[in-house]
């Protein structure tokens, strides 16, 4: 992302407190902590018209968003983002008047107080590129639940990059969301119309993927997100804001190839019974391993884990089933991770034998195929 210059000038304006806050608090998400580039820690703030424009950016996401003010001279201003916000959150309710000064002092006036900050030129601060023209549209709430199925199994090791994201296949009729960090895979299909003539892909990285899931908070289910890309961003626009990213390079796997084609070994369970049953004997997983054995019986599952240091715990859950025994090993944070994104009373675990991946899926799905394979481990 480039730069651009433009002069701060003599910029002027009032603006409601609950709005500015708002934004601002959307934006903490996108601007940059830890940087040995200060300006990435500010917000550009644009005023211009009956609104001021409010953009962040780490260089790999931006954000930009925009607030109805009264603006009395139009110009720019660049402000540490999380300090602005913290202040602006102990004001009163009511109209914040913000004035540029000389040396791009920013002085804050709001009924008794009044407040000087140290801005920087916006000259140095990157520009972000335009939106371009929407490649499709997608329903926000058919995003949403794909990213609340997939970012958790998203790859947080660096070192494994086409991994650091999610897979977005976008279709005429359907969505489809993958992410894999190696040792589970979550796949989930919507089916959505879109607008595409085509099949579009992208790599979404996984900040990004957390941003445009707090946006889409914002909105209601049925919302359009405008979707858009150039030779290397993606374009997501979500009501009056748009979240900019980097488009990750590289190939992602071929996922298709490790979707098991058959199990043999099958168990339906209450979602609450498990999800309950699995946090209570986690407790005495190995803190490293977190691993929890699963045995099938006759009529019944059983989950144990044992440490050395913490002890040992065993609980049985009835259910139907009558097939060969099988006993087997999972990480239990991966298996509650699945639990807590199915939108399912009931959930079916389906599997091969002791080394094969297993596939948990929820037994009722609104409008989605969801499934989750995970690798199985030595207990």
């Amino acid at each position: 992302m480039g730069t651009t210059a433009r002069s701060a000038g003599q910029t002027e304006f009032t603006i409601n407190k609950g709005d500015l806050v708002k934004e601002l608090g959307l934006a903490q998400g996108v601007v940059e902590k830890r940087t040995t580039i200060p300006i990435l820690s500010n917000v550009l703030i644009e005023a211009r018209g009956d609104s001021v424009e409010l953009t962040t950016t780490d260089l790999e996401i931006g954000m930009r968003s925009s607030c109805p003010a009264k603006v009395n001279a139009e110009g720019s201003l660049t402000v540490p983002a999380k300090k602005l916000l913290d202040y602006i959150r102990l004001l009163d309710e009511g109209a914040v008047a913000v004035q540029v000064q000389e040396n791009y002092w920013v002085q804050i006036t709001a009924r008794r107080a009044r407040t000087r900050m140290v801005g920087m030129s916006r000259e140095n601060f990157p520009a972000l590129p335009a939106l371009p023209a929407t490649l499709a549209g997608l329903r926000a709430g058919a995003l949403l639940d794909m990213i609340n199925k997939t970012i958790f199994a998203v790859s947080s090791e660096e070192s494994r990059y086409t991994l650091n994201g999610a897979l977005l296949v976008i279709r005429p009729e359907s969505l489809l969301m993958v992410a894999t960090d190696g040792h589970r895979l979550a796949h989930v299909e919507a089916a959505s119309a879109t607008g595409v003539s085509g099949e579009v892909r992208a790599l979404v990285g996984k900040k990004a993927l957390a941003e445009i899931q707090r946006l889409l908070t914002e909105v209601g289910a049925g919302d359009a997100v405008d979707f858009g890309r150039d030779e290397s961003h993606l374009f997501f626009k979500i009501g009056g804001r748009l979240l900019i990213s980097r488009m990750l390079s590289g190939q992602f796997p071929n996922y298709e190839a490790v979707l098991p084609r058959e199990s043999n070994r099958t168990v339906t369970l209450d979602r609450d019974l498990l999800t309950a049953a699995l946090r209570r004997v986690s407790q005495f997983a190995d803190e490293r391993s977190h691993a929890v054995r699963i045995q099938l019986g006759p009529d019944e599952v059983k989950l144990s884990c044992s440490s050395s240091e913490s002890g040992e715990s065993e609980e049985s859950l009835e259910t139907e089933y009558s097939a060969d025994p099988l006993a087997i090993g999972f990480n239990s944070q991966y298996l509650l991770d699945f639990l807590a994104a199915a939108n399912s009373v009931l959930v079916k675990l389906e599997f091969r034998d002791e080394q094969s991946a297993a596939e948990l899926r929820p037994v009722v799905e609104d409008g989605t195929q969801y499934r989750y394979i995970v690798m199985p481990m030595r207990v």
